[in-house]
């Protein structure tokens, strides 16, 4: 008889289900890891809502997708570099390396055939052999798990801000401050730059606060948020940098609004399917703008976050609010759609 394991079993829209599934088999060059802390993610939380994933989940899917934990079998042709009791950190994907934009364009986040794991929501998860080979890593003792698992957002904002041009002395807009803003500025003050964060809800300002914000704007009470942040700056040129880390349409033109002559604006939000936004064209033409979407991660971004996190140069202990068990998978979802904390820690 094959040994069972507890999973959250997606069916659809808003539909989870705690079942006893057959524990994944591994081959020679697969790692099972036994999952300590799957974190919960706004992707997870759409996917719950819309009952799966264009690209990724087919229900009925395991999903969950950002996590940590121990090497519970590690394949006969892995053993010497994985050991069985190991801590370790999985991203969510691993590039192919061999495709046009992996070889040519040395942009492994566009790579055409990515291989994506999910199932972060169950007590043991696979690592199929391209990932255990570029984003499987060691974690330090001086972390939790719940920390290491921050690792894979954590690299989708490392490459976000290595795309968005900041120097020391900038100013940076960060519109947004759930967890992915969050970590904008976090990161937007290791490069010294001045952030302005703007968001709709307090209590994540405050944490904005706490990660270095050194302006908060709370849109309740604000009329003109362009005008707001623009008067932020000298002479009202604008800012150097704007960072939209909301994904909505609105908050994409909001965003390419306040950015100086000349400035980057990285629209990094990602907006609901078949949505659409307007551009100024004249103020794209005249003020020279740079405007650039950002998406995903490369194992690079993977070791820089992961070396953040345990340097605590970006303190992971402030992105997790809650802690649920495996049983209360459904609460823990129901909390990131009702802007409930920042992140929650699954425990399977």
């Amino acid at each position: 008889k094959m040994p069972k394991m507890k999973a959250a079993i997606l069916y659809g829209p808003k539909d989870v289900r705690l079942e006893d599934i057959d524990k994944p088999q591994i081959s020679p060059k697969e790692v099972l890891m036994e999952v300590k802390v799957a974190l919960t993610c706004g992707t997870d939380a759409k996917v719950y809502l819309r009952g799966g994933h264009p690209k990724m989940i087919k229900p009925p899917a395991v999903f969950g997708h950002e996590m940590a934990g121990i090497i519970s079998e590690a394949g006969s042709q892995v053993s010497d570099k994985f050991k069985e009791g190991q801590r370790v950190v999985a991203a969510n994907s691993a590039p192919c390396n061999k495709c046009f934009f992996c070889k040519e364009d040395n942009r492994q986040s566009m790579c055409e055939d990515l291989l994506f794991i999910n199932g972060a929501y169950s007590q043991y998860l696979k690592i199929p052999e391209r990932i255990v080979e570029q984003n499987l890593l060691p974690v330090s003792d001086e972390i939790s798990f719940a920390e290491a698992a921050l690792t894979e957002p954590l690299a989708c904002a490392v490459h976000g801000i290595e795309e968005s041009g900041l120097k020391p002395g900038d100013t940076v807009a960060v519109n947004g401050a759930g967890p992915i803003g969050l970590m904008f500025i976090a990161l937007a003050k290791l490069k010294k730059a001045r952030v302005i964060a703007s968001d709709i809800q307090a209590d994540r300002l405050e944490t904005a606060k706490k990660l270095g914000a050194d302006i908060t704007l709370d849109l309740t009470k604000v009329k003109d948020q362009v005008a707001e942040v623009r008067s932020l700056t000298e002479n009202n040129r604008g800012v150097d940098v704007a960072i939209e880390a909301v994904g909505h349409p609105k908050v994409w033109e909001m965003t390419m609004a306040m950015v100086r002559k000349g400035g980057i604006v990285n629209l990094f939000g990602g907006c609901a399917p078949g949505t659409t936004a307007n551009l100024d064209t004249r103020l794209l033409h005249y003020s020279e703008l740079t405007i650039k979407g950002v998406f995903h991660h490369t194992p690079a971004y993977v070791r820089m976050a992961l070396d953040l996190i345990t340097r605590r140069a970006v303190d992971a202990r402030l992105f997790i609010t809650a802690e649920r068990p495996l049983e209360k998978i459904d609460e823990a979802l129901d909390m990131i759609i009702n802007h409930q904390g920042i992140k929650t820690a699954v425990l399977p």
